[in-house]
């Protein structure tokens, strides 16, 4: 047996320590160098941990955050679980860093037969964890150091920040809403871009423009008039269009989405960004695209293999499936993107009926999940606070799930921070539920309305 031969480690390095004067660093000391990147300053706040906490603390019915509470198509779950038990055991492994061969190759035949041109799926197409990656991969490629980029308000909550964090200054110009005639609802089509003020945002300096069709929170399809309007300032100043399309195939009452790129002058300039969370209504998949010409994806391509590099294959496999399934139902009664529409379009024409019957005024959206109301009738409920540096709608939503246990979003949260309280009587409800849950907020509603007119 082997014996030590002098003074254990231990015991060497604690003399070392001692006689090298290292006691007056403690193993407690920390760090006192700032470690925060600039570029981390003033976006740390973020909309969905605080609600999503809340509702999950208070809420019994939910019609905050933006996923289905009913379950995606048994075709889509089936190609899942062949694809995850099946025999091909590399479904397992990675795969194609920008897109698994099988999606890429039907996201190309797909959205070629909808923009009526040729796409090569191994440059015209990139596949991302969710369009929110597609969407960091776009700013990051594209935007320098003092680059501006246009952001038409109300917008999704994460343009901002990944503008800022890529070094970019965003411009706002905002959709003005016109009061309905003859008393009727406030419809999504009634908030409008001013084509002047829209104009004046656009200079050397502008990069790009974000356009978000079917809009988030709102649920405006722009009209080919006013993508006209975009494009052609796009043309005139040589500016990006980064074209989050992820509700597309969700519009109601018969409207048309109209795809940017197929506008004269734009397949150069666009990228298209699309999610399957969306189009077959599983959003904790976190499948994302990007469609567009190859001199654009090329740039968002070194972004995605030096961060993300890969999404998970499984899932890839399913949605290609899934999407051949419904490129040879393409336009017929069964497909399922002629269906989901029909069905949330009934969901949507209820919780509208709901919200109006009790006094919060609903802009009837023609796309997405999302539905606004106004609560100005409801004021008296939550008080106004003067100087209160928090917009109203959002106290107003935080009294709402921890007093009446409704959960929902505060339109403010869509807009910059200088523009907050400009439209801060409003909230945003999501309909993409199953009827139990609308069921439940309406005996919500109906009960508060109750309370409110007793003596």
């Amino acid at each position: 047996m082997l014996r030590r031969a002098g003074p254990s480690l231990r015991h060497f390095l604690l003399e070392r320590k001692s006689s090298a004067g290292y006691s007056s660093y403690s193993s407690e000391a920390k760090m006192s160098r700032p470690v925060q990147a600039r570029r981390l300053e003033g976006i740390d706040k973020n909309i969905w941990v605080e609600f999503v906490k809340l509702a999950a603390t208070y809420s019994t019915v939910n019609l905050g955050q933006g996923f289905p509470d009913f379950p995606p198509p048994d075709f889509l779950k089936e190609a899942f679980m062949r694809a995850l038990s099946g025999e091909n055991h590399m479904l397992h492994q990675y795969t194609r860093a920008f897109g698994h061969p099988p999606l890429v190759k039907i996201l190309a035949q797909y959205f070629g037969k909808l923009l009526g041109r040729d796409l090569d799926p191994m440059t015209d197409v990139m596949v991302t964890v969710g369009a929110y990656q597609a969407l960091f991969c776009c700013f990051q490629a594209f935007v320098d150091e003092g680059d501006e980029v246009i952001i038409i308000e109300p917008f999704f909550d994460c343009y901002e920040p990944m503008v800022k964090m890529a070094g970019g200054m965003p411009v706002f110009v905002p959709l003005r809403p016109k009061a309905p005639k003859d008393g009727k609802l406030m419809s999504s089509a009634d908030w409008q871009l001013d084509p002047a003020e829209l104009a004046s945002k656009f200079s050397e300096r502008t990069k790009a423009i974000v356009l978000n069709s079917p809009n988030n929170p709102l649920g405006k399809v722009f009209s080919r008039g006013e993508l006209e309007l975009i494009a052609d300032l796009c043309v005139k100043h040589d500016v990006l269009c980064i074209s989050d399309e992820v509700y597309e195939w969700l519009v109601y009452d018969g409207k048309e989405h109209i795809r940017i790129a197929s506008l004269q002058g734009m397949w150069d300039r666009t990228v298209i960004i699309g999610s399957a969370g969306k189009t077959f209504s599983a959003t904790g998949w976190k499948v994302g695209w990007t469609v567009g010409p190859n001199r654009l994806l090329q740039h968002l391509r070194t972004v995605h293999q030096n961060s993300v590099y890969h999404c998970a294959t499984v899932a890839q496999e399913a949605v290609a499936q899934g999407f051949q399934r419904e490129l040879e139902l393409y336009g017929k009664p069964e497909s399922y993107f002629v269906q989901l529409p029909k069905v949330l379009q009934q969901k949507r024409d209820w919780l509208v009926q709901s919200l109006d019957a009790v006094g919060m005024k609903p802009i009837v959206p023609e796309g997405t999940y999302f539905l606004v109301a106004d609560i100005s009738e409801f004021k008296s409920d939550v008080p106004d606070v003067p100087d209160s540096d928090e917009p109203y709608d959002s106290r107003f939503a935080k009294w709402m799930v921890k007093n009446k246990g409704l959960a929902a979003i505060p339109l403010s949260a869509f807009y910059c921070g200088a523009h907050k309280n400009n439209y801060n009587h409003f909230i945003r409800f999501c309909f993409a539920k199953e009827e139990a849950t609308l069921k439940a907020a309406n005996d919500i509603l109906q009960k508060w309305k109750l309370e409110k007119t007793s003596p």
